[in-house]
C-alpha cells in the first residue's frame, strides 16, 4: 500500500495505491478531477480505470464535488454515509449548496489558486451507503468510522494495520496551529468525534486541510477545549454579525 497526496483545489487529495487497485479517501473538487486522471495516467502509469473506489467524507464541494464526475468517467463506485436524507435538502439546503460553493471559489482566489467550476449536485447518488465500524468495499484493510458535528454525516477512514486515519475537516492545520472548522453544525457529536479518534491514538492523521502529521494528546485536548459549544453555522455568523452592525447605529 502506498498513500499519495496530491494539491487539490482547495484541499489535499489522498489516493492510496494497491496492485488490485486505487481508492481515493474523498471525493474533491469538480475541478480536481482532471488532476486525480492525469496523476494515474502520467505518475503512475496506470489505467484510470483501476481507480475503483471513491469515498465522500461529507457533502461539501471539496468532499463531494469531484464523486460524480469520476464514476461517469471511470465506472468507479461512490460510498458515503448511510443517511435518510441528503445534506442540501429543501429551499435552506439549495442556498447552503451555493454559498459553500462560492465560499470554495472564494478560498481558491484567495490562496491564489483563481477561479475554477467547483458546480456540483446537491444531491449525491452513492452506489454503497456505509456505517460506523463498516469495511472500504474491494479495500478491507480500511475501516469506516463516523466523526459526524461538522456536519450530521461526516466520515473518517481509518488504516487499522499503519493505524492511519483520514479524517477529512474533523480539524484544520492552520500554520503551526490546530483550528475547528466552520461550520460545526452539531457541537456535542463534534467532541465526541474528536475523542473517538483520540482514543484510536493514530500514528498518523491525514488531514485534508494540513496534510500527514503526527499528533500528540495535547493537540487533541486543545481542540477538544476550544470545540463550540453552541452551533456555528452561516446562518447564526450572519444573524451576530447583524446585530454587530445594528448595534453600531
Amino acid at each position: 500500500m502506498k498513500i499519495h497526496q496530491l494539491s487539490g483545489y482547495i484541499q489535499t487529495i489522498y489516493l492510496v495505491e494497491y496492485d488490485h487497485g486505487l481508492l481515493l479517501l474523498d471525493g474533491c473538487c469538480r475541478c480536481d478531477v482532471k488532476i486525480v486522471l492525469n496523476f494515474i495516467l502520467d505518475t503512475l502509469k496506470r489505467p484510470v480505470t483501476d481507480l475503483k473506489t471513491v469515498v465522500v467524507t461529507h457533502m461539501h464541494p471539496d468532499h463531494a464535488g469531484g464523486a460524480h464526475k469520476l464514476r461517469k468517467i471511470l465506472g468507479c463506485q461512490i460510498i458515503t454515509a448511510n443517511k435518510e436524507h441528503h445534506w442540501y435538502k429543501g429551499f435552506n439546503g439549495i442556498l447552503m449548496h451555493w454559498i459553500d460553493m462560492l465560499l470554495s471559489v472564494y478560498v481558491g482566489r484567495k490562496i491564489k489558486k483563481g477561479i475554477k467550476n467547483v458546480i456540483y449536485s446537491r444531491r449525491l447518488k452513492a452506489d454503497v451507503q456505509v456505517k460506523d465500524g463498516d469495511q472500504v468495499p474491494q479495500f478491507p484493510e480500511w475501516q469506516i468510522m463516523e466523526t459526524p458535528g461538522h456536519t450530521d454525516r461526516d466520515l473518517s477512514v481509518w488504516h487499522q494495520q499503519s493505524n492511519q486515519i483520514y479524517v477529512a475537516d474533523l480539524f484544520i492545520k492552520l500554520r503551526s496551529r490546530f483550528i475547528c472548522p466552520f461550520p460545526i453544525f452539531h457541537p456535542n457529536k463534534y467532541r465526541a468525534s474528536l475523542y473517538k479518534v483520540k482514543q484510536a491514538k493514530p500514528n498518523k492523521v491525514l488531514l485534508a486541510h494540513g496534510g500527514q502529521l503526527k499528533m500528540k494528546n495535547d493537540d487533541f485536548n486543545h481542540l477538544i477545549q476550544i470545540s463550540p459549544k453552541i452551533p456555528r453555522t452561516p446562518l447564526r455568523a450572519t444573524i451576530r454579525k447583524f446585530k454587530k452592525i445594528t448595534r453600531r447605529h
